[in-house]
């Protein structure tokens, strides 16, 4: 099995010998710590791929250390995994972070994504990019309806895009909308912060009913993630841009009601906001649903889980009212 070296060794890849089925399909995945990263290398590891996972702040112990943004160690970390598929998570995924700290968001969302591209030459990467590269003023968007983003996180997604495929033409673009999963905390999803205006309970609060999102479950598009690298290591010719979606559409404030639902709590105290606010942020497409028919004709797609069961999963271990537990499920 293959072993880092020099200032890399974290992992003895011999102590997971056994827990590897098909030692010689190896996929590495960017930004493991994060969000999605956690489920697409759980997704991987799960079914039979020697996973190797890159973070950073949050690496150690389980995960290998790298700055994606030092160019040698990005470069030593590929050469010496060798992997097969590379699914790069790894992104500044905040709108409003990324105006205010607009170089470093482009450092990572772009200039890494083009070094990561250029490294990966015979390997399938997998890009995963958002729907915020449409304005949302006619949706559906098909993988080939023109890009317009309204803010700079959209564009600084499709410039990686564009990066990707110029210097890696055999590589996929995954777009994915709003994602929720298992978080370490409440705010590290924009869908389960809502949590905590559920539990407020006494007093009112106003949530977004204007834009039309689309949740979509980690689980779900790690899945996505491993059977489109599973069908390229058959059919070579598997790349280009590609989009999923989960299909309940909802605002935040039906997000939030449907969140109180699922635990039999009130949401008396949620107020729908039917305008934005001056001064909201970073300006939002209204309705960017994107249209999933090209990995639905290469039956590479997943039936969505339904919000409310998954959500349920996430949540269930931040309920703190613990006589919620003998009604919620019941």
């Amino acid at each position: 099995m293959n072993r880092l070296h020099g200032e890399m060794p974290l992992f003895d890849y011999a102590d997971f010998e056994e827990n590897v089925a098909i030692p010689y399909r190896r996929v590495l995945v960017t930004g493991a710590t994060g969000l999605l990263g956690r489920a697409v290398y759980q997704e991987f590891q799960n079914n039979a791929w020697d996973t190797l996972g890159c973070g950073y702040s949050r690496a150690r112990p389980r995960f290998f250390k790298c700055n994606l943004l030092d160019e040698e160690a990005l470069r030593s970390l590929i050469q010496q995994f060798q992997p097969h598929v590379i699914v790069h998570c790894a992104a500044e995924r905040r709108p409003d972070v990324v105006e205010r700290h607009t170089e470093a968001a482009l450092n990572l969302n772009v200039h890494t994504s083009a070094t990561l591209a250029k490294e990966a030459a015979g390997m399938f990467l997998i890009y995963i990019s958002t729907d915020y590269v449409f304005d949302g003023r006619n949706p559906p968007y098909g993988e080939n309806d023109a890009p317009n983003p309204l803010n700079l996180y959209g564009k600084s997604k499709l410039e990686g895009e564009r990066e990707v495929l110029r210097h890696n033409p055999g590589a996929a673009i995954l777009r994915v909308p709003i994602l929720y999963g298992e978080v370490e905390r409440v705010d590290e999803s924009a869908v389960t912060v809502l949590w905590e205006r559920v539990q407020e309970g006494a007093d009112s609060c106003t949530i977004d009913h204007c834009q039309q999102r689309f949740p979509t479950y980690c689980n779900d598009v790690a899945r996505v993630c491993r059977l489109m690298a599973e069908r390229r290591l058959q059919e070579p010719s598997l790349q280009g841009i590609f989009h999923y979606s989960g299909k309940e559409q909802m605002t935040k404030y039906e997000m939030a009601c449907a969140i109180a639902a699922a635990f039999n709590l009130p949401s008396s105290h949620l107020i729908p906001l039917t305008e934005q606010p001056a001064g909201a942020g970073a300006q939002r497409p209204n309705n960017a649903q994107l249209e999933c028919s090209r990995l639905e004709l290469l039956g590479l797609s997943v039936e969505p889980t339904p919000f409310k069961t998954a959500i349920r999963d996430v949540l269930w271990p931040f309920l703190q009212d613990k006589r919620c537990r003998q009604t919620a499920f019941h």
